[in-house]
């Protein structure tokens, strides 16, 4: 499929001895959402994790953006455009706000390392507190300069892991809002993790649902009937 950005194809990982994820496709395109749903413990996190490179994929085909993938790093996929925010956030809690976009710049080289000015369009509030410590924010607060991070790397391909755990609800209508613009955009494809059904069946343009490391469901947000999906992914 030449306009997906992403293809994984009987994608396997291991933790261990033990089998997380058993053969798994994936398919996400430029201006679209996927989402990957199932209940807990089904291989979702580590899915992205394998997509990512933070943990190695045991076996499949990897393709992005028309390239083979090898077994490569975290740092080689961060450069070739791929952003990942982790369940949790993982933001730098003695680090200011913008001390913390900053650390985005890693893999970017020298005459991009700028903060843009769409990422205070997007998250106005990072913008009143670049001062304060990111310890010192909200977790919805935490959870916006997570996905800010993510967006200074350019990323042609954001992986976002249960964006809206713990979030109050105004701050989990502003990332919606977000993601809905970044997909309009049409110049990156998004891949979503999330439990929170209806803010996944509303942005959703691809389903994958997962059962025990394998692909249970899948298809297209015009394929998939809102009473089959839900029951699918309820326990």
């Amino acid at each position: 499929m030449a306009d997906n950005l992403l293809n994984i194809e009987a994608l396997t990982l291991h933790y261990g001895g033990s089998q997380i994820l058993n053969g798994v496709n994936l398919a996400a395109a430029q201006g679209e959402v996927t989402c990957v749903m199932g209940t807990n413990g089904v291989g979702k996190t580590s899915l992205l994790k394998a997509i990512s490179g933070t943990h190695p994929r045991s076996g499949g085909r990897y393709v992005l953006d028309g390239e083979d993938i090898g077994k490569v790093s975290a740092n080689t996929l961060a450069q070739k455009g791929v952003a990942y925010v982790p369940q949790g956030r993982e933001i730098f809690p003695f680090l200011t706000v913008r001390e913390n976009l900053e650390t985005g710049f890693a893999c970017l080289p020298w005459d991009q390392r700028h903060i843009p000015d769409e990422i205070f369009e997007l998250f106005p509030i990072l913008k009143d507190f670049l001062a304060r410590r990111g310890g010192d924010l909200s977790g919805g607060q935490q959870q916006q300069l997570a996905i800010a991070r993510a967006l200074i790397t350019r990323p042609k391909l954001l992986l976002l892991d249960e964006p809206t755990e713990g979030i109050q609800p105004n701050i989990i209508k502003q990332i919606g809002t977000v993601i809905s613009q970044l997909r309009e955009r049409g110049d990156m494809a998004i891949v979503l993790v999330e439990q929170f059904f209806d803010f996944a069946f509303e942005l959703g343009d691809r389903f994958v649902v997962l059962e025990r490391g394998a692909e249970k469901l899948s298809g297209t947000a015009a394929e998939m009937e809102r009473d089959v999906l839900h029951a699918a992914v309820s326990v």
